[in-house]
């Protein structure tokens, strides 16, 4: 099983104007960590989801799309003291994303460890969680309790920084807060525009050797549609990107890429006993789905089958 913690909430994509000439928005289940465990559950892989919603309207739309998904959701708590986290989101012509969120606080960040599911956290394979949830207590204590847990059961720990500037106090609490969780991480992926922010290194194979130096195993940096940068011990390899047919939201890309990663990291048995080239072929896989995931509105919703992977692999589709 994998085992996501973190945000779940709801993505208001602007999708047109009203007669009035007004925009209206979308409602989409959204939030990282949720979005990658969607992805591993449309290849197929056992899924379940810690975090807290409200108990309103939007946290029940919430709980049923994870369910209709597929994922495990005996660690999603329900608190009916907080308002389900909003993100609305904007989209420009090219499918790039501008955010606003309404989280002051949300109830994915008042998560405590007391509520932490233990028996998930006892049985998952992987483990995968973001920095969202490291912005504010309770939930940044409660993140480190389950890290730790799972990390003393045998879990993998796969950390997605993701980084969101409207939710920090500053930059640098961000930087700070951010990188703190690196000592515990085997897995990692970030973005190239990540890369300052975790490392002080504005070129990518500057790095992507910095974190390996740190001892973390696998390091992804994603570079948009020009593939991903795979580290492994120490070697670097640059991995193309898939075109898409067309792109109309880029809100899953990214984490579409890392639920297909970690789909090809599932079945393998060591880490310290893989190649650059195998990580290759797993980029590949990648970057297939996440081509696939952003030719639809959304991102929960958008992710691909594996049938269709196979097929975009294939030059099918």
């Amino acid at each position: 099983m994998i085992t996501a913690l973190g945000e779940i909430l709801i993505d208001y994509t602007a999708k047109g104007k009203s007669e009035a000439g007004m925009d209206l928005f979308e409602q989409n289940a959204g939030g990282a960590p949720a979005n990658v465990l969607a992805c591993l559950a449309k290849l197929g892989i056992p899924t379940a989801f810690i975090g807290k919603i409200g108990d309103d309207m939007q946290g029940k739309f919430l709980y049923k799309t994870l369910e209709d998904a597929g994922i495990n959701v005996s660690g999603l708590i329900v608190d009916k003291n907080y308002f389900t986290t909003l993100a609305f989101v904007s989209l420009s012509e090219t499918g790039e994303r501008n955010f606003s969120f309404a989280r002051k606080p949300g109830a994915d960040i008042m998560l405590n460890k007391e509520e932490l599911n233990s028996d998930i956290l006892a049985k998952t394979k992987i483990f995968h969680f973001g920095s969202l949830s490291l912005t504010h207590e309770p939930s940044r204590e409660a993140t480190y309790v389950a890290i730790k847990f799972a990390k003393k059961n045998g879990a993998i720990i796969s950390y997605d920084p993701n980084y969101r500037a409207l939710l920090w106090e500053s930059k640098e609490i961000a930087k700070e807060q951010m990188r703190l969780p690196l000592q515990y991480v085997d897995v990692l992926k970030i973005s190239d525009e990540e890369c300052e922010l975790l490392t002080d290194e504005k070129d990518i194979y500057k790095a992507c050797e910095h974190l390996l130096k740190k001892g973390i195993k696998i390091v992804v940096i994603t570079l948009g549609k020009d593939g991903a940068l795979v580290g492994y011990k120490n070697d670097m390899k640059k991995i193309k990107g898939f075109a898409s047919n067309k792109v109309v939201d880029t809100t899953g890309a990214g984490d579409s890429f890392w639920g297909g990663f970690l789909y090809s990291l599932y079945n393998k048995d060591n880490l310290s006993e893989l190649s650059i080239d195998i990580l290759s072929r797993d980029a590949t896989f990648a970057n297939a789905v996440a081509s696939l995931c952003i030719e639809n509105f959304g991102a929960i919703k958008a992710m691909p089958t594996l049938e269709q992977v196979n097929r975009r692999l294939r030059g099918e589709l």
